[in-house]
């Protein structure tokens, strides 16, 4: 009957080298458009056509370790700002007084405090559209940055240029990260892949507006399209309200596209790697802007190239030297290297999203060990799709 069990074993063999092959396939398809994207966008002069065309809006809440780099970057804007407003949820600790003294050098801040949060609504979506709300009327586009960015001079203009030669009512762009302690450097890469393979890269052209990406950080829209669909009011209840967001406004029929910001914006987002595991790790899958069936798609395509081929290679290497010539057994370790070498390849594509000009370079060199958290990072993943309470900056919510 050994023919019988080996026979079983290579079923088993196939059958998981078509479901991870199958994976493979996607995630191939998905980076091969990369070839086709946009240039990350460049600081741009500004034009007279835009003067005094933007609003911009930063939602607050105790950031004053944070919030004065935003505050120096969006004072370096040029004339398209027309007003700069910062909605601040009653900060206790010092982050108002410094936004009344960029006030003070600058008149286009104003310091807002908006209502006390509703039932119904997460924090930020409720602090960007309260400034939305209480923003002019005159300006054609309405920019939503949060506080813990970096905006470089020439952003502005630049995200302008690009949404007015792309036709974009919507457009948000993907930052550079500024990482510091090692532990950082290590897993939140294998993080922010967790995106790549599940949405098309930032500069795609002709994105799927069904599943397009967005990225709250720098998120520039027509007013008159945030006017049409209520503002922030669909995502009300979000986690994810700017991939929430971007998503209703695509199946309204506009256009939406998520660019390569790199170079004209940049984000400490968390404080070490617990911090990154808990807070931006909580957030990733983005089940507020998917079905449950999109979800659990998700979590299988990453499962499949991104979670088990460093631990599945090994272990079929492991088996290998134990002698066996099976060719399904061989496809299927060959495959998961495959997607191994895939993987640190990618490094290469990723690594300009990473500022490297700052902090302790040594810990830097971290980044290039990121695939081997992956199997951490899916599990992150796996474990904020099953959750049902989210705690967020200070604040707990409790899903219903």
């Amino acid at each position: 009957m050994d023919w019988l069990n080996l026979g079983l074993v290579d079923g088993l063999l196939l059958a998981c080298l078509a479901i991870q092959g199958s994976a493979a396939i996607i995630v191939l398809a998905r980076f091969s458009k990369g070839a086709f994207r946009r240039p990350p966008l460049t600081p741009q002069p500004s034009n007279s056509d835009n003067l005094a065309s933007v609003t911009v809006v930063v939602p607050s809440l105790n950031e004053v370790e944070r919030i004065q780099p935003c505050l120096n970057g969006l004072s370096q804007q040029s004339y398209e700002v027309r007003e700069i407003l910062v909605v601040d949820s009653n900060s206790t600790d010092g982050t108002r007084d410094k936004v009344l003294a960029a006030a003070q050098t600058d008149p286009r801040f104003r310091l807002l405090t908006d209502d006390p949060l509703p039932n119904d609504w997460v924090g930020r979506p409720w602090a960007l559209n309260w400034g939305f709300e209480q923003s002019a009327p005159e300006s054609k586009w309405f920019l939503g940055i949060d506080a813990d960015t970096e905006p470089q001079p020439g952003m502005i203009a630049s995200v302008l240029q690009a949404a007015e030669e792309e036709g974009f009512d919507l457009v948000s762009l993907s930052p550079q990260f500024i990482l510091q302690y090692p532990g950082e450097w290590w897993l939140q890469p294998a993080l922010l892949m967790t995106l790549l393979f599940r949405f098309d890269v930032a500069g795609i052209r002709n994105p799927n507006q069904e599943s397009v990406m967005a990225n709250g950080q720098c998120f520039l829209c027509k007013r008159e399209v945030l006017e049409k669909v209520g503002g922030y009011s669909s995502a009300a209840s979000s986690f994810c309200d700017d991939v929430t967001l971007a998503r209703n406004i695509a199946k309204a029929g506009y256009k939406v596209g998520f660019l390569d910001g790199a170079k004209v914006i940049k984000v400490r987002m968390y404080e070490g790697m617990k911090e990154t595991w808990e807070e931006w790790g909580r957030s990733l899958d983005l089940k507020d802007a998917a079905s449950a069936g999109q979800l659990r798609v998700q979590v299988w395509l990453l499962t499949m190239v991104q979670g088990l081929p460093i631990p599945l290679s090994l272990l079929l290497l492991s088996v290998w030297q134990m002698g066996t010539d099976s060719l399904m057994f061989k496809s299927l370790f060959w495959l998961n290297v495959g997607l191994v070498v895939i993987r640190f390849a990618m490094l290469l594509a990723i690594a300009g999203s990473y500022d490297r000009s700052r902090h302790d370079n040594k810990n830097s060199l971290l980044f290039w060990l990121s695939p081997l958290a992956d199997p951490l990072a899916v599990i992150r993943i796996f474990m904020s799709a099953s959750a049902k309470s989210i705690s967020w900056r200070g604040r707990t919510y409790r899903q219903t």
